[in-house]
């Protein structure tokens, strides 16, 4: 269970400065906990922190740096049900979801813990004329400095992680926004980083308003900023940052291409997991779904079924396929689309209706090109379902989006996947599998108005330090 308060980290320190966020249970809807939340002077403290903290920091040595996520990962393994639980009531994920991501959070860190110690540079053979004999380069990277971070809803303990565990593998301070609605694993992390040898005012986890968090964008103090949500907010987040760095990890309208080869009740087991995991909210969940006409009516007659068939309920159960939307506004926003979808002479095959922040898991078909269900990101339980006759034309619809996330196909022939890497238009391709797959090593990250940068530990790490060359010169 949860605690009946939680305090925030300002400078390495817990600080329970007040109980103004209320942090509900997103399926009973009921206030579960109440959280400090943080002001902009606050904010500022400890920006002022990160930055005195940073010489600090950069002195830890890498195996200082692993003894921190080793102790990390050690106390993860503990409290495992624990975050598992408090995942489940504030992101109203089911359980065994939960016990997914805690998994996750435990690679990730254990994944920069290797990688702490294998941060290297290079010697640069610079004889390269006449000019230059005699010299030789060297190649070291140093921590870029203070870092900010916002995190999002949907992942709060794994997408939290990819900020933070490089952040400390690399040698780096930092000040983390976790999502005001699922604020609590954020916490327990900094809970357990206020146990390590970390410099006092290392790291800060603030949760505030988006209006009191300008700072974390605008401060000069920092020297990167890693966000992690909506479009149209990290855009202008980027715009807003000056000159440092940032890196965008935003939303995604994933397509699954299943060929006329592929095994159809394989490709149906992934799928539904890849559509309907966490109820759709994923940015790398199965949205768009081109199937080969030649099979069609028959992967669409399985799969239908397979998709009415899911439990629907109380996150805590541990049959609970389907849980709630994280908020009753998004669950009816995506109702909207698909009621919209079906005026414009779209086909609910199953699904769609609504029940205060449940909403059933959807199949449609006939969707009018430029629908919202279709085009943008559902952040939800629905897949729209599509038939393509070549396979030219299932990577170009494929590409019809203004997102490039991640992309799935299914097919058995060397060349169909060769042409996929080459022609679609995302940041990875996943073959016999959807694109809601993904461990923490790989780098992970879109184009177009997915984003910029990638993550994954040892990716993540490159945007987090810089090099610095030394020239010798032999006299």
């Amino acid at each position: 269970m949860l605690k009946d308060s939680y305090p925030y980290y300002l400078a390495s320190e817990a600080v329970y400065a007040n109980t103004d966020l209320e942090v509900t249970n997103k399926y009973t809807q009921e206030v579960a906990t109440r959280v400090a939340k943080a002001d902009a002077a606050t904010i500022d403290k400890a920006i002022g922190a990160a930055q005195k903290a940073q010489p600090a920091m950069t002195k830890l040595t890498p195996f200082e740096r692993k003894a921190v996520l080793d102790h990390c990962v050690t106390r993860f393994e503990e409290r495992f049900d624990e975050l598992a639980q408090a995942l489940c009531i504030e992101a109203g994920k089911p359980i065994k979801d939960a016990k997914g991501e805690v998994t996750r959070l435990i690679d990730t860190f254990r994944i920069a813990s290797e990688e702490s110690v294998r941060i290297n540079g290079e010697v640069i053979n610079l004889e390269i004329s006449e000019r230059a004999r005699g010299y030789q380069g060297m190649t070291k990277k140093v921590p870029i400095g203070p870092c900010s971070f916002i995190s999002p809803f949907n992942f709060p303990l794994n997408l939290t992680a990819h900020k933070v565990a490089p952040a400390i593998a690399a040698g780096c301070t930092f000040v983390l926004k976790p999502a005001s609605r699922t604020p609590i694993g954020a916490l327990i992390i900094g809970e357990i980083l206020a146990e390590t040898d970390l410099p006092k005012g290392a790291f800060s986890v603030l949760p505030c308003s988006r209006d009191g968090a300008d700072l974390f964008t605008t401060d000069e103090r920092l020297k990167l900023l890693s966000f992690t949500g909506s479009p149209d907010v990290g855009w202008a987040l980027k715009a807003k940052a000056g000159k440092k760095p940032v890196v965008l990890e935003l939303g995604g309208n994933a397509a699954c291409i299943v060929d006329e080869d592929a095994d159809i009740d394989d490709a149906i087991d992934r799928i539904i997991v890849g559509a309907y995991y966490q109820s759709g909210q994923s940015c790398i969940s199965v949205q768009r779904l081109l199937i080969h006409e030649k099979i069609y009516d028959t992967f669409k007659q399985k799969y239908v079924a397979r998709v009415a068939d899911l439990v629907s309920g109380d996150p805590t159960d541990e049959d609970t396929f389907i849980g709630p939307m994280i908020a009753e506004s998004e669950a009816e926003r995506l109702e909207g689309w698909i009621n919209s979808a079906k005026d414009k002479g779209a086909t609910v095959l199953c699904g769609g209706t609504r029940k205060g922040p449940m909403l059933e898991a959807t199949v449609l078909e006939n969707v009018p090109k430029g629908s919202d269900i279709s085009a943008e990101e559902a952040f939800g339980p629905v897949s729209v379902l599509a038939k393509f006759s070549s396979y030219d034309e299932a990577l170009k619809e494929a590409n019809n989006s203004r997102y490039g996330l991640q992309a799935g196909v299914f097919t058995r022939d060397i060349y169909k996947i060769q042409q996929a890497w080459e022609e679609l238009e995302v940041g990875g391709v996943v073959i016999q599998d959807v694109p809601s797959w993904r461990v923490d090593n790989m780098p992970y990250g879109g184009v177009k108005d997915s984003g910029l940068g990638r993550e994954g530990i040892r990716y993540a790490i490159e945007d987090m330090t810089e090099t610095r060359l030394l020239v010798i010169r032999r006299p």
